[in-house]
């Protein structure tokens, strides 16, 4: 397995940690609210997976973000980057323990190095899957994500989209972050 067979993935490949800026909704202060994080994530490659005709290279994915110097991360994400060399598209699906799963994806070539993933609510292709709990409190409507991996360095922009009455209605969660590559 060479790191070329994972297109546009194989600048991720490795170990990773960085900082971040997390806008969100702030429960305890009752409105939107502005957070810097630590990050640490971890892309192990896997592959092929072949079913049919489709032949897929993978990363398995985790990553786990902290504020301040607490001892247990407010977010953590599990899941799966895939290459599909042949359709040129590039996925992304992990699952949040809050009962969320998104499964975003986009066009790229293999030798991209930066490429952008979206997702929708009700879509069958890239879609969006909650609890009810959270669809009826905080439903993701749209998934927008934006990733740079090249030269040892990770980063990424994205925006969650989520209809919430507490916070009055549409707004956007976005998540930047900047890693360096540490193994």
């Amino acid at each position: 397995m060479s790191n070329e067979e994972f297109g546009p993935l194989a600048g991720l490949i490795g170990e990773w940690e960085g900082e971040g800026i997390d806008v969100a909704y702030a429960h305890s202060r009752g409105k939107i609210w502005e957070t810097t994080y630590k990050e640490k994530a971890s892309f192990k490659p896997f592959g092929p997976v072949d079913n049919g005709k489709q032949s897929l290279m993978g990363l398995d994915y985790r990553a786990a973000m902290w504020r301040d110097d607490e001892e247990n991360p407010f977010h953590t994400e599990i899941g799966y980057w895939l290459w599909d060399a042949a359709a040129g598209q590039v996925m992304r699906c992990f699952m949040v323990p809050r009962g969320s799963v998104v499964f975003g994806g986009g066009t790229a070539s293999a030798t991209d190095t930066t490429f952008k993933l979206h997702a929708e609510f009700g879509k069958l292709d890239y879609g969006i899957l909650s609890n009810p709990y959270l669809n009826g409190a905080a439903k993701v409507t749209d998934y927008d994500c934006t990733v740079i991996a090249a030269d040892g360095v990770y980063s990424y922009d994205q925006t969650t989209w989520l209809d919430q009455a507490e916070s009055g209605g549409r707004f956007a969660h976005t998540d930047k972050a900047t890693c360096k590559k540490v193994g």
